[in-house]
């Protein structure tokens, strides 16, 4: 049975060992900066779609008239006592 080999950037406790921290300090910020660009982004669409339906008042959607007649009891099914 094959042992797999214990990565060299974590300790036994699967703590970031120095070496993994100073590998990933370069990328640090600029990592930061795209998740923030990119968090701002689908925010604004999520705002710009909210804002965009919530001006639309839907006269141009035909609704049609209730039924005339009385609504018919429902005697046997599901939920019925």
């Amino acid at each position: 049975m094959a042992i797999i080999p214990r990565s060299t950037y974590y300790d036994k406790h699967y703590k970031q060992a120095p070496a993994l921290i100073r590998a990933r300090r370069p990328y640090l910020v600029k990592n930061t900066l795209t998740g923030v660009g990119i968090f701002a982004f689908a925010i604004s669409v999520y705002a710009y779609t909210i804002n965009a339906v919530s001006q639309d008042d839907f006269e141009d959607v035909h609704v049609p008239e209730a039924p005339r007649g009385g609504a018919v009891p429902v005697t046997n099914g599901p939920g019925v006592q």
